[in-house]
């Protein structure tokens, strides 16, 4: 949809000038997209980008040679190197770029295909068609099954195809065409070819190598990186290690935050005092709204913090398209995009930010397959939740570097298994809801390189942390007002928490827990973080949201209601599968503009959840009448 937005802006917003930017490492292949938007007849500055990378590859560009070649103004920048940006800039702010740099390039078509466009442009030279190229747009014509028709004519403002001398024109061309076999089908491939072969031909010459191209040092890497036996190794390796740097990184901060809030809490406690607020207004905002977004704030900020930015570290330096190879053939084998890897990692950060990102696939079935099966990825949310319940009944409480790295490859686990349930729901759907086949596309291994630290870290807590957390925070403040409510609103003897959790408690037995913890995950449907403080005061009978001292207690209070290994690991595995977070199917009504297929990833991961939590406690209960 994007590249849809900025073709047609490109084509009909009437710009002023248009500036291509171009890899100078891989110049030719990046020529195609120059010699495309030259056709359009725009004003354009072609900007070879990543010359340092050129230079440091040996790779001598003549871009005079080049500018005289195409016909516009060719300039050389290093992105990351604010100097180089001052002759872009005066090139796009010069005066009458269009009389003083005609393009001089253009795509040399199959000899059937230039013909066909000798009666259309014709034609077309004699009507008003604005910025238009009269051969650009007779080769749309020719090609209307790729062409934005409805674009072109909304643009002219009338129907081109009601035109009598046009369409006569048209059925000159097709005629042509058909004469010489190229039917609708070969006639993208023949303009395709033309493209890359006129791109090849004005590159030569252009960049000479003064070594092979490639580097010996990346390709090492990558026979590693992307080896048949070490590539998935590697990617767990990857995954341990940040996650790792997560869990032990982000206790200290969240501390901190905590200690912060509680002071801040305890002031707007007493300046409510002071006001005479009610009691129960009192108790509304501070252990109710006020409270609620406070330890969402504190349990979900560190480990975003940390973890987008190396993220973003493997983003930048090259590490995360090399893991997008790697996944690329599993999903094809589940007849969905390889690209759907991208937005699974994604959905570890965040599931709403995963179901965005679903936007750089194509094909509308498989990015309805990538938004549906997102929220199987557990997101920052629920590591949380997670890492208590791994620590408390699986590595131990003692704390230090060990049983922090035990708690990462057990959380590493975690995360494998949904993987794997992410790539069979995938088949599943592609099998049955969603039939088809998987297309294919283009992924580029970039060179590695020195990520831009700086950048990383203004990037990832702008456009990643707090848009996240903001959005976290607009929902857990109404959860609170919800929360609040249900544990202090009483009907006899019990909250309507308790009555809430009796009801459901049969059914959650059969799924290895109780009532209080299946009302807890309902009500944590604003945000996962506070599923385990709501356990505890649904246990602990209290009004409102409360931490216990230490993960010892905690375990000690869950152990005191019934808890076992297998309570943990059925809470554990419904942690990992159930429904997405409100931020998540907000963010999916919004991407697909459906309630139906909204409520189908609402129940996908949930019936999932459930169906393995009960297959999971009959297992349990066989083995133990067995014995």
């Amino acid at each position: 949809p994007e590249e849809e937005v900025a073709r047609n802006f490109i084509c009909f917003g009437e710009p002023d000038a248009v500036a291509v930017i171009c890899d100078a490492t891989c110049m030719e292949r990046n020529l195609n997209l120059v010699l495309q938007i030259l056709e359009v007849g725009l004003p354009t500055v072609v900007f070879l980008n990543l010359m340092d990378e050129a230079k440091r590859k040996e790779i001598e560009i003549d871009s005079a040679l080049l500018s005289s070649r195409l016909g516009v103004p060719v300039v050389e920048t290093v992105a990351r190197k604010k100097k180089t940006l001052h002759a872009a800039k005066t090139a796009l702010a010069e005066p009458n770029r269009s009389d003083s740099h005609s393009p001089a390039a253009k795509i040399e078509y199959h000899p059937a295909i230039e013909r066909a466009l000798l009666p259309l442009q014709d034609i077309l030279e004699r009507r008003d068609l604005g910025r238009l190229d009269p051969r650009w747009l007779g080769l749309r014509l020719l090609d209307r099954e790729q062409a934005p028709i409805s674009e072109i004519n909304a643009y002219l403002g009338k129907n081109l195809l009601e035109d009598a001398a046009l369409l006569e024109a048209l059925e000159k061309a097709e005629r042509i065409l058909s004469e010489e076999a190229i039917d609708r089908e070969a006639l993208p491939d023949l303009i395709a070819t033309a493209v890359s072969e006129s791109a090849a031909r004005i590159a030569k010459n252009v960049a000479i190598y003064h070594r092979p191209p490639y580097s010996g040092a990346d390709r090492r890497i990558d026979r590693i990186m992307t080896g048949k036996w070490t590539a998935y190794p590697i990617m767990l390796l990857f995954l341990c290690g940040i996650l790792f740097l997560t869990v032990t990184a982000s206790n200290l901060p969240s501390a901190w935050l905590s200690a912060a809030f509680s002071y801040l809490l305890d002031c707007a406690s007493r300046l409510l005092m002071q006001l005479s607020a009610p009691p129960w207004l009192h108790s509304l905002l501070i252990d109710g709204i006020l409270g609620v977004t406070a330890w969402v704030i504190s349990v979900m900020l560190p480990p975003m913090a940390i973890f987008f930015p190396l993220f973003s570290l493997l983003e930048d330096a090259g590490f995360l398209p090399r893991i997008a190879y790697n996944l690329d053939a599993p999903f094809q084998r589940c007849k969905a995009c390889g690209k759907q890897a991208l937005t699974m990692c994604m959905g570890l950060g965040c599931n709403a930010a995963g179901v965005v990102g679903c936007r750089i696939i194509d094909s509308p079935r498989e990015r309805l397959l990538a938004i549906l099966t997102n929220s199987l990825m557990p997101c920052n949310g629920r590591f949380p939740a997670l890492i208590a319940l791994i620590t408390m009944f699986f590595i131990g409480v003692q704390g230090g570097v060990y049983e922090g790295l035990l708690t990462a490859l057990l959380l590493t686990a975690t995360i494998l298994l949904s993987i794997l349930l992410t790539l069979m729901l995938t088949r599943l759907l592609s099998s049955t809801l969603l039939r088809g086949t998987p297309s294919a596309f283009t992924l580029e291994l970039p060179p590695f390189r020195p990520p831009q630290l700086g950048q990383i870290l203004w990037r990832s807590l702008l456009d990643r942390t707090l848009s996240v957390l903001g959005r976290a925070a607009a929902v857990a403040a109404p959860a609170g007002l919800i929360i609040w409510i249900m544990a202090n609103v009483t009907v006899g003897d019990l909250s309507l928490l308790g009555h809430a959790a009796a009801f459901l408690d049969p059914f959650a037995h059969l799924m290895g827990m109780d009532g209080i913890i299946l009302i807890a995950f309902i009500l944590g449907f604003p945000a996962n973080e506070i599923v385990i403080p709501l356990i505890v005061m649904g246990y602990l009978s209290q009004s409102s949201l409360s931490e216990l001292p230490s993960l010892i207690e905690t375990k000690e209070l869950l152990l005191a209601n019934g808890w076992s290994i297998t309570t943990a690991i059925s809470v554990l595995l419904f942690m990992l599968l159930h429904w997405p977070c409100s931020t998540t199917l907000l963010t999916v009504k919004k991407e697909t503009r459906s309630t139906r297929w909204t409520l189908i990833a609402a129940m996908l991961p949930t019936l999932l959840g459930i169906t393995i939590c009960m297959l999971f406690n009959l297992i349990v209960y066989f083995f133990s009448f067995l014995q």
